[in-house]
């Protein structure tokens, strides 16, 4: 039955006397805390360390945390604010159901037997994967594990994934691929110790603020930097060569740089003989891509392109850092595969200074994608499809190997078995798919389309709005648990305050409706450190071992980096250091890519490429730092970002609203002329819903190997609106 959504409105409009009544600063004027909590900040995977100060178990605000060797007490405008969430009063205090007037109140008995008794009707009406759960990539390594453990040992369900779908899993895929393991090579420690940086894809300034200081650091100590984006973005003003690549074109760039480090023998000749293997068919595929044809391509000048092969072949130690930009699109993996052959033809891995690493986005992006809450995926980064790998994580759950689903949907794939009556039920956690996932009229139809639909969190996301039930959860300060920064540290998360009124522990949820399935025996934890407990026992032996991992250890150590596979063990900061890789034969494997397009191009008709992106004070979906005072008004509403010379012709000004139109939806929105884009190239962020949502316009179609959305690039067309224009106040970028 079709579910009616509350009507959306604006945030701003509906708590603009709240938003600009919160506090600026570090916290509540004159008010001295009770006690200061060492903990992480809850957005992306650098996860700074920060001490929340707390009063009457409320968080009122921050403290640096200078030892935290990260960070070093650093912290970006959302680390800042980040504790203003805390009192918000959109936040969830007990479970709701909904009726034909809205939501209304209910206890936690009634809610969790309505749960319980609709996914047992539609199981057994339909089949065990019928009913999918979509989980998040910002819970912590505990939830994570639980997740996929609930799915497969409590509910059957093979149809269980993350919006790490939507983030990380290209470079997951193309890591295991190359190297036989997903973790990045290098601590943050070893950027400053490079002599030549390549960044691509990632606007470190704005998106992993913090990071800046690292490449900065190795700027003062004679680096060269490369930056590698269509826009060119606060990273890119302080670089010493930009390649301003055509959205899309990114596996064509990479075979270029090769293709001039080949030709000028600027590669490691006993590197890739002792240490590799296919490097012939990549030499083969690289002679395709001279500069002049790559410039063709790309958009990049052949002279840059030159350029870029002789800056990162005569440098001594070299890293290269990458993030959505080149992951975010049908051709992905491939498009990570060829940073990765810059790397193995160069022999920078496995050394101070020299190696490779994937920023991550999300909270625990690493860590998420580690335990089990991917589709295909087993604890301890295991293949869910190979029978060794089902037996070792049979045996620690204590069922036999048959009753273990093999591999369900991805993300995406989920929505669309929606459509088409093949899944009825969905229990979402911490995924907010109605903004996130592209398309956002087609997941729309989704949610509106499902039996029962089951949502855990801690605001009412625009996607929980079409929820039958809504089960209110807990923020990351709310609880105990780990988390794995996106160098492969496994750090403690400490709980400062308890959830308010009569909100849950998310994995006590979880835990509590397991029980009311019959499996309290599979699910005995009293606390987070009885599933880690469990978490690091299912990974021993795995590629990713935390077996010698405990809250202890990472308390005592500023977080330990996997792999760790004994309590004596000191963690691994630095991959490959003996030159092995994770084959049989130690060796790493080079992958030949021949270039091919997106999967919609531009046309006549859509003569302009959209691409997609964040900004320095939103965070994802935007479900909580939409709710932020500070940081609405640092950037209110998304604006599209627009070359001069794509401007001019159309009469477009900064602050006019412009109307883009792919062949999926539309939208209008104010423009920003800018000259840091290319002139072919628009620019939407995406931390907004509704009519605001980028994802109106963007494309679905999938990579091939990681099912990862192509939001990076799809073909619009655009015009100036007749409206008047837009008066946007109170931005500062």
């Amino acid at each position: 039955m079709a579910q009616l959504p509350i009507p959306e409105e604006s945030l701003i409009d509906r708590y603009g006397p709240h938003l600009k009544s919160m506090p600026m600063g570090g916290g509540q004027a004159g008010e001295a805390p009770d006690r200061l909590v060492k903990t992480h900040c809850c957005f992306c995977g650098v996860q700074c360390g920060i001490q929340l100060k707390v009063k009457d178990n409320h968080v009122i605000g921050f403290e640096p945390w200078e030892d935290f060797p990260v960070n070093q007490g650093k912290l970006c405008p959302k680390g800042i604010k980040r504790y203003l969430q805390n009192d918000h009063p959109d936040r969830l205090l007990g479970p709701l159901i909904r009726t034909d007037r809205g939501f209304r109140d209910a206890g936690w008995d009634e809610a969790l037997t309505r749960v319980v008794d609709q996914i047992r009707k539609i199981q057994s009406s339909y089949g065990k994967d019928a009913f999918a759960i979509l989980s998040g990539a910002s819970l912590s390594n505990e939830k994570a594990y639980l997740m996929g453990k609930f799915a497969r040992a409590a509910l059957g369900t093979a149809n269980i994934d993350y919006n790490g779908r939507l983030c990380m899993v290209s470079a997951a895929a193309a890591n295991r691929m190359a190297f036989g393991i997903d973790r990045a090579a290098n601590p943050w420690a070893d950027i400053p110790l490079a002599k030549c940086l390549i960044i691509t894809g990632s606007n470190i300034g704005e998106c992993f603020p913090i990071l800046t200081d690292y490449v900065w650091r190795a700027r003062d100590n004679g680096a060269k930097i490369i930056v590698i984006d269509p826009r060119m973005t606060p990273i890119a003003r302080t670089a010493d060569l930009f390649l301003p690549v055509r959205p899309g074109r990114d596996s064509a760039l990479m075979n270029g740089i090769l293709h001039v480090l080949i030709e000028r023998d600027l590669i490691d000749h006993q590197f890739i003989s002792e240490h590799t293997v296919g490097f012939d068919a990549v030499r083969e595929a690289a002679a395709k891509y001279p500069p002049e044809l790559t410039s063709r391509i790309t958009g990049v000048p052949a002279a840059s392109i030159v350029r870029a092969a002789e800056m990162w072949g005569a440098a001594e130690t070299g890293m290269l850092l990458h993030a959505r930009g080149i992951e975010h699109h049908t051709k992905g993996v491939e498009n990570v595969l060829t940073c990765i052959n810059l790397i193995l033809a160069t022999g920078r891995i496995g050394k101070p200074g020299s190696g490779y690493g994937t920023i991550t986005g999300q909270g625990n992006g690493q860590g998420g994608r580690e335990h089990g809450q991917r589709c295909n995926q087993l604890p301890g980064g295991r293949d869910i499809e190979k029978p060794e790998h089902r037996e070792e994580i049979a045996k620690v759950w204590g069922i036999p190997e048959a009753e273990l689903p093999h591999a369900g949907l991805t993300a995406v794939e989920i929505m669309d078995a929606v459509k088409e009556g093949k899944i009825r039920g969905l229990l979402m956690i911490s995924f907010n798919p109605l903004v996130s996932l592209p398309d956002a009229a087609s997941t729309r139809a989704a949610l509106e389309k499902l039996d029962f639909f089951v949502a855990i969190d801690f605001f009412l996301s625009e996607s929980a709005r079409y929820a039958n039930v809504v089960l209110a959860g807990s923020l990351h300060e709310e609880d105990e648990g780990t988390v794995t920064t996106g160098e492969g540290r496994v750090t403690r998360i400490r709980q400062a305050v308890p959830p308010p009124g009569n909100a849950r522990l998310d994995w006590e949820i979880i835990v509590e409706i397991a029980h009311r399935f019959g499996k309290r025996k599979l699910f005995p934890y009293a606390c987070s450190e009885d599933i880690f407990r469990e978490l690091c026992r299912a990974s021993k032996g795995g590629v990713v071992d935390y077996a010698g991992l405990s809250y202890h250890k990472l308390e005592a150590g500023y977080g330990i980096f996997w792999p760790c596979p004994a309590p004596n063990h000191p963690g691994t900061p630095r991959l490959f250091e003996d030159r092995r890789f994770y084959f049989p034969d130690g060796k790493a494997r080079f992958h030949a890519v021949e270039y091919r397009p997106p999967a919609e191009d531009v046309d006549e008709e859509y003569p302009v490429i959209l691409t997609t992106g964040r900004v320095v004070s939103q965070y994802l979906s935007g479900n909580q730092t939409r709710r932020i005072g500070p940081l609405v008004e640092q950037y209110p509403e998304p604006l599209v970002e627009i070359h001069p010379e794509l401007a001019a012709p159309l009469g477009i000004r900064s602050g006019d609203l412009v109307q883009v139109e792919s062949r999926r939806g539309s939208m209008t929105l104010p423009a920003m002329v800018v000259q840091t884009i290319r002139p072919d190239t628009i620019f939407i962020p995406y931390h907004w819903p509704g009519k605001q949502s980028a994802n109106l316009l963007t494309n679905r179609a999938l990579d091939p190997i990681s099912k990862i959305p192509e939001f990076k690039v799809c073909a619009v067309r655009m015009k100036k609106a007749a409206n008047e224009s837009s008066k946007v106040q109170g931005l500062r970028i």
